[in-house]
Parts: C-alpha cells; structure tokens; sequence
C-alpha cells in the first residue's frame, strides 16, 4: 500500500488525501502543533486529541538535551512517555541548532554547540540525528539538513547550504537504513528529506528533484518562515507546486497562521506545523471568524460576555468561556486562560483543515 493516497483536488495544485502511519491514519491537509518537550504546552494529550489535532510533532534537540533520548527510549518511547496515542512526528533538531548563532560550528562532520543551560560541549551530525530520532520512536521522523536564515546570507553560502543539505541526506538516508533493517514494513517510520535553496527558485527545484528522486518516504520543505515575507514564501511554494510527485507527502516546516496554512495548502502542501498558534494563545491573541486576531487582555472586552468565536466549536467557546473570564485569567496569571485560548486556536486550524478536507 502507498503511504499517501490522493483524494481529490484543491484547485490546480492542493488536494486532500489520507496519509498512512504506523501510528494510524491522518487525513490531509493537516496542522500539527508542536509538543517541543513531548507535549503541547499547557494542554493534556486528550484536550490536543479533541481539537480535532492527528499529529503532534515534538523536538528533537530540547529532548536531547532534557531527559535524552536514552531515558526516553528505556520509559517505553515518546507515545509511552507523553501519554500521546496517535502519530508522532520529531523534527531533525536543526533549526533549533543553527538558531544558537555564535554558539555554532559547522563541519562537513555535523554541528558542535554548547547547551545553553550548562554550557556542555554537544555535537549533533545526520547520523546522531537519525539515532536521536529512532530512540525516541517517533513515527515520522526528518533528515538533517543545513538551514540559513534569509537575511544577509550571500549566494556562495546559500550554495554551501544546499550543498550540504544532500550531501547529508545521503548519510540520512544510510543510517536510516542500518537502524531500521530489521523493521518489517508495517513497524518502520517513515523519513521524510528537506528541501533547501534560500530564496532561489532554481535551486528550490533542483533540491526538490534530489529529494524526490532518493530513498525518502515524505518530502519536508525547510527554509522558510526564518525572516521572508509572505509574499517570497509564496513565490517558493508556488514554484513548487507543479513539480510535486503525487505518493510522497508533503510538509512544510514552521509555518503556522490561517492566511499562511492556505497558501501552503492550495499550493499542494499536505502538513504545517507551528508553535506560533499555542504561543499566540498563551499571550492572550486568538483567532476569530475570517482569521482575525484579537488580543483578551484588551480593556474593552472586560465585560464582553461572548466567546471568541460564535461559529466555533472548540471546548472553549461552545462552554461559554467569555472574553471578559478569559481577560481576567490573563489579568490573573492563572495558566487557565493560556490553555482555553490555546484549545481554541488549535481547533481554529483544524477546522480550516476540515473544510479542506470536505472538498471532493
């Protein structure tokens, strides 16, 4: 069975499909908010579940550095240790890496770093990411690869980048191989390569034809949401977009607003994940109808006693939390109101996600 089955059409270039995992199924187009130490901050597994959410993707780096993934792995894995049931996806841990500026030096070997708490000396390469990855039993896990902001980054290092980015999916691709050789089929995660190239359309295409073309079960486009505009974000996706293969899933890295979610989606983008949608929460903004934001500490609506979103049907709103109980939680700094308001904004995504999903 192919792991991705295409449904139907989303305009020219989206579609809705059923991604299979070991985990169970995952319809698409899919939001995936980011559980970074294992769980959504704030929420429990069962309040995530019932957002309508089908897979949380946690960090690969924070759960290195805290507990490791040799605790993790000896605790059952992730599913066990999180109490997550349904599929889990980690990232590579590389963006977290390169975010670390000064504290970074590359090598064609890997990355060396130091953790930021105890300042230890650490060193993360594609092989060590792969192990990491396999430890911790995630169900979708993602290739190392070389992520450059896109500030003042020349052409000679976005090249490097790009460069090396292949160079260690190769290496990936290899140590996923020797770890998961013994897996039947049915038991082994799937790898998904990144898509690298800056703001370069041709090396955005030639980096997706790498991708495509080697030993990978997804393809994951890196890079963006790390200082571009919308509009240079959709000009990389749009470019994309015909040049996609129908049996390989398609995720897009840290992109995480509705206006953003559907670029990606009608321009063929399968997952998002972001943490943007529960951090947003926590600081008291949400989304209401037609994706605008509001903020809940704002003075007026101390004695609003209507919920965020009349339309919605998230367990915030259709229990009748006002917005003048959630100011004043905000007001308070009692964590309840970060996790009502992150209820509700993780079931804002899913449900554009839904209407997606209803196109036939």
């Amino acid at each position: 069975m192919s792991i991705f089955e295409q449904k139907s059409r989303i305009g020219e270039y989206g579609r809705t499909g059923v991604l299979h995992t070991r985990a169970g199924d995952v319809p698409t187009p899919t939001f995936m908010p980011d559980g970074t130490r294992g769980a959504v901050k704030g929420l429990t597994p069962q309040q995530v579940v019932d957002t309508g959410v089908k897979v949380v993707l946690a960090n690969t780096y924070h759960l290195h550095l805290q507990p490791g993934e040799a605790v993790i792995k000896e605790l059952g894995g992730l599913h066990a240790f999180a109490n997550r049931k349904g599929p889990l996806l980690t990232d590579s841990g590389g963006f977290q890496v390169f975010s670390l500026g000064e504290h970074v030096k590359i090598t064609e070997d890997g990355v060396h770093f130091k953790d930021p708490k105890t300042g230890d000396k650490r060193f993360i390469s594609p092989e060590k990411s792969m192990q990491i990855q396999l430890d911790l039993g995630a169900d979708m896990i993602v290739a190392f690869d070389h992520l450059i902001g896109l500030g003042d980054e020349t052409e000679t290092e976005v090249k490097d980048a790009f460069d090396r980015t292949h160079r260690w999916l190769e290496r990936c691709i290899v140590e996923f191989k020797r770890l998961t050789k013994d897996m039947d089929e049915a038991e082994r995660p799937l790898l998904f390569g990144v898509v690298q190239g800056g703001l370069n359309l041709n090396l955005r295409k030639k980096s997706l034809e790498i991708v495509q073309e080697s030993e990978v079960d997804g393809i994951a486009i890196g890079g963006l949401s790390v200082g571009e505009t919308r509009a240079e974000m959709e000009t990389v996706l749009k470019a994309l977009a015909p040049l996609y293969r129908d049996d390989k899933p398609r995720f897009l890295l840290g992109v995480g607003t509705p206006e953003d979610l559907k670029i990606a989606v009608e321009n063929g983008i399968d997952m998002l994940d972001c943490v943007l949608p529960t951090r947003n929460a926590r600081h008291a903004t949400v989304w209401t109808e037609n994706s605008k934001k509001i903020h809940l500490t704002n003075e007026k609506y101390g004695v609003d006693s209507s919920v965020i979103d009349k339309t919605c049907n998230c367990y915030t709103c259709k229990n009748g939390f006002s917005k003048a109980f959630l100011r004043q939680m905000f007001k308070a700094g009692d964590p309840l109101g970060g996790a009502l308001a992150s209820i509700h904004n993780l079931r804002y995504m899913s449900r554009i996600c839904e209407e997606y999903q209803k196109i036939v």
